[in-house]
């Protein structure tokens, strides 16, 4: 073959290759599913005749590797020492869970024992959310998250202002969703018994039912006594919408430790699971997401370098514009991703269903949380 002819035939394949997508290269898509399958069982680099021989392909050893060669110039599988085997990169997992996922992982025996176990016991109660979270930890062999429902919108339902000493006030705020919330107040100036109840009366005939907002509007008009109490009441009743995750039932602990080789997986899966005020800030964000998909953080997106190594597969559940909580596992990055969106899809769908049959909600008047496509978290 002349030169010149050979240097633009390799100039083409290289465009070609450079080019390629899963989308448009069928090989890809098997094999980056094949081999995310592969290294979820054994976290072990993943090599072209392991493929072959695992999955009965029927193409040689050296085709597989020359498919695998695209993966890795598309970015979805790295070599991580020299003539290792292969193994999936964040891109990869992404690409896998955005377009490779079968719709469900769980068999028939599967959905009984979660039925089971979540008819079970009292709905929206401790003894419910522990039941969840067993469930969803012993179908995935991980750990397991959930927090109860909550109302989506605090809203004011009773107020008591005591007078302890001088000017000190105890404000005892009653919100409808049953959180009790109490705060000392320092007033500018002793203030009797009497008018601190009629205060409380005001405010109470006034705001059944009203929104954080709601309660400021309605107390404009009244003496400036109600106004700051008013106030004060907004500004509880807001950090307590913006905070609903503060309790979370956690099992599978242990299955999620044993599942790293390495000690600083294992750390940060304590962390995670163990430190409230971190794990809340997280489970926050998918309570306020407008997405009510299953959203999938993979080694934390870039974001949270605490979740290096590990995979949050989240969803809400409950019912829109009234009452919702947050459901999910963690678990390293190669955990098995049919299986576990799987389960936090099927497990947020029955609790969403099951809440709205307690709540007796109409379908004209609320359409349950229901589970959806997963979605990959971005920035």
């Amino acid at each position: 073959m002349k030169p010149a002819i050979w240097v633009v035939l390799r100039i083409v394949n290289h465009e070609y290759r450079r080019n390629r997508t899963p989308q448009s290269y069928p090989p890809a898509r098997r094999n980056s599913r094949l081999i995310i399958r592969a290294y979820s069982q054994t976290p072990e680099p993943v090599s072209s005749k392991s493929l072959v021989d695992s999955f009965v392909l029927h193409v040689s050893s050296a085709t597989i590797r020359n498919e695998m060669m695209v993966l890795e110039e598309l970015g979805f599988i790295a070599a991580p020492h020299t003539s290792a085997g292969r193994v999936p990169t964040e891109s990869g997992y992404r690409y896998f869970v955005q377009n490779l996922l079968n719709s469900s992982d769980l068999s028939s025996d599967d959905v009984s024992r979660i039925n089971q176990r979540l008819q079970n016991a009292p709905i929206a109660t401790e003894a419910w959310m522990n039941a969840v979270a067993t469930a969803l930890s012993r179908a995935t062999q991980t750990a397991a998250l959930v927090t109860p429902p909550a109302a989506e919108t605090s809203r004011f339902k009773h107020l008591e202002l005591i007078s302890i000493q001088g000017r000190l006030v105890l404000m005892v705020l009653v919100l409808n969703q049953g959180a009790v919330v109490q705060q000392m107040l320092s007033l500018a100036e002793p203030v009797p018994q009497q008018r601190l109840s009629e205060c409380a009366n005001s405010i109470n005939a006034i705001c059944p039912d009203a929104t954080a907002n709601e309660v400021r509007l309605r107390c404009a008009q009244l003496p400036l006594l109600e106004r700051e109490i008013a106030e004060l009441c907004r500004d509880i009743m807001s950090r307590q919408a913006s905070e609903p995750a503060r309790m979370v039932y956690r099992d599978g602990l242990s299955d999620l430790i044993t599942s790293f080789n390495h000690s600083r997986g294992a750390q940060q899966a304590v962390r995670v699971v163990e430190e409230r005020e971190f794990l809340s800030g997280i489970l926050n964000e998918v309570l306020f997401s407008k997405n009510r998909d299953v959203q999938v953080v993979i080694a934390g997106n870039g974001r949270w370098e605490e979740l290096s190594h590990l995979t949050m597969i989240l969803s809400r559940y409950g019912i829109p514009g009234q009452t919702s909580g947050a459901v999910g596992v963690v678990g390293p990055t190669n955990l098995n991703y049919d299986r576990a969106i799987s389960a936090v899809n099927y497990i947020s769908g029955i609790m969403s269903a099951m809440l709205t049959t307690a709540m007796d909600v109409r379908p004209s008047e609320s359409q349950p949380d229901t589970p959806g496509e997963p979605n990959p978290s971005q920035d």
